[in-house]
């Protein structure tokens, strides 16, 4: 994970649940190369086509509602995406991108700085998300070192990989 990510944007509403990010239909798929061809199917039509890793996506309030399934992060992590930004997160979801290695930056208003297409940049060390079509930007506290720590490694499976490789106890 870099301290910088600088991704375009596609934005979202508010309560946008699991459902609409991957329909329960495609449960069964295990490989995420196949799941990722369908991630919000009907919400973003295009966005599984058009899509390009280091996008990032821009949500309203209370994004990855519903169920907790990890099936939709996964999605999102197969794309590639490099962040998901939102007004608030249900904390499933939340820690299922974590968990999964993908930033997840909560911050107020976030939906309202952005218009897809923008580009964003978020500075995770500093704690600002930036609109760089009009350089309006907003702080976020800095998510804490041992979240950024899963981050880095790319999510808790590999840290857990990481840890046992050097004989040390997960934890």
């Amino acid at each position: 994970m870099r301290d910088r990510i600088e991704g375009r944007v596609w934005t979202l509403g508010k309560d946008v649940d699991t459902d609409q990010i991957i329909s329960g239909k495609y449960l069964t798929i295990i490989d995420p190369n196949e799941l990722k061809k369908h991630v919000f199917e009907i919400a973003l039509p295009e966005f599984a086509r058009a899509a390009r890793a280091g996008d990032i996506v821009v949500a309203d309030e209370n994004l990855g509602c519903g169920s907790s399934r990890e099936h939709a992060p996964q999605a999102l992590r197969a794309l590639g995406i490099g962040a998901v930004v939102a007004d608030s997160f249900a904390r499933i979801f939340y820690r299922n991108c974590i968990n999964l290695g993908i930033p997840a930056i909560e911050v107020r208003g976030a939906r309202a700085l952005f218009e897809a297409g923008d580009t964003a940049r978020i500075e995770m060390a500093r704690g600002t998300v930036t609109n760089l079509r009009t350089g309006a930007h907003l702080a976020f506290p800095p998510l804490p070192t041992h979240l950024l720590e899963l981050l880095e490694v790319g999510g808790l499976v590999e840290k857990t990989r990481t840890e046992l490789a050097r004989g040390r106890r997960p934890g």
